[in-house]
């Protein structure tokens, strides 16, 4: 059976540590109708069309990589913490028309992460905030450990720091 993400695993020693998070990409088909849809009835639903200027600067929160300069994007507000708290939170966020499956990484970052300040929120089973960390580059997985090391913490959401758009959801493994 074809995996519904794109995988990329590693092993964090030779003794084959137990994983510990995977961090997953949107579900292009919750968003997949935008591309189809024209310039107007996209403003209709306080979304656009984007073509990337930089090929650093446009993140694609399916494959959790950066868009090359020139590729079609999609700016729309995507709720990415749907819960009954105070906690709620919607943003904009990029998604590239041509990635087609979510990506997977497990105990390790994705490429969206590098060079990028990354604000971890990590939250409990009912959608509350618990504990936050700020992870400078080259910090995520760290700060991800440290704040999962905290048994009430179910699930974390990685946003970028300066920018506040959401990044990716992590998930205890």
């Amino acid at each position: 059976m074809v995996s519904e993400a794109v995988r990329c695993e590693i092993h964090i020693n030779d003794e084959d540590e137990a994983m510990t998070y995977k961090i997953t990409g949107l579900l292009p088909a919750a968003h997949a109708h935008l591309f189809a849809m024209s310039d107007t009835q996209l403003a209709a639903v306080n979304a656009r069309r984007v073509t990337a200027t930089a090929s650093k600067g446009f993140p694609c929160r399916v494959s959790l990589e950066d868009a090359s300069e020139g590729e079609s994007l999609i700016l729309f507000n995507h709720v990415s913490h749907d819960v009954a708290t105070p906690y709620r939170s919607a943003y904009a966020v990029y998604v590239r028309e041509t990635a087609q499956q979510p990506a997977e990484y497990i105990d390790q970052t994705p490429p969206v992460f590098e060079g990028r300040p990354i604000a971890l929120r990590g939250f409990d089973a009912e959608g509350n905030l618990r504990e936050a960390a700020l992870a400078l580059p080259g910090q995520a997985d760290a700060r991800i450990r440290e704040l999962f090391a905290g048994e009430e913490i179910a699930y974390i959401h990685a946003h970028n720091a300066a920018h506040g758009c959401f990044s990716a959801a992590i998930e205890r493994t």
